[in-house]
């Protein structure tokens, strides 16, 4: 199951950096965006919002004003479901998600991970 992250980093003390390394410790597949390019482990963080074919879930780490940039990439993706992490709730957002018949969820990837229920 492939997942994105978005809003990744390479800064060990994000929440994005930390969700990035459960992901792969629970053996999911990840592909990350970030504002700058560098990696975590294995996992090349892009700066473009580029086609990844097959994205199951996209796992969201930017605040709500830096989202509109990515409403329609998100939605083109067609992913099973997009995770709001804490403090990216975005009510604009969950809207457009509900039209394109996209599921999304306010909850943290980490906890989920952690709980057995990702």
């Amino acid at each position: 199951m492939k997942t994105l992250v978005i809003g990744a980093s390479a800064n060990p003390e994000r929440y994005a950096f930390l969700a990035v390394n459960s992901l792969l410790k629970h053996n999911h597949e990840v592909v990350a965006i970030g504002a700058h390019s560098d990696s975590i482990q294995n996992v090349k963080i892009e700066t473009e919002k580029l086609p990844f074919e097959a994205v199951h879930t996209v796992s969201l780490y930017l605040n709500p004003q830096r989202q509109p940039e990515y409403y329609e990439y998100v939605i083109g993706l067609k992913p099973q479901r997009v995770i709001f992490n804490p403090g990216t709730e975005n009510p604009e957002f969950f809207n457009l998600l509900e039209k394109a018949n996209i599921p999304y969820e306010a909850a943290c990837t980490l906890v989920l991970l952690s709980t057995n229920q990702f």
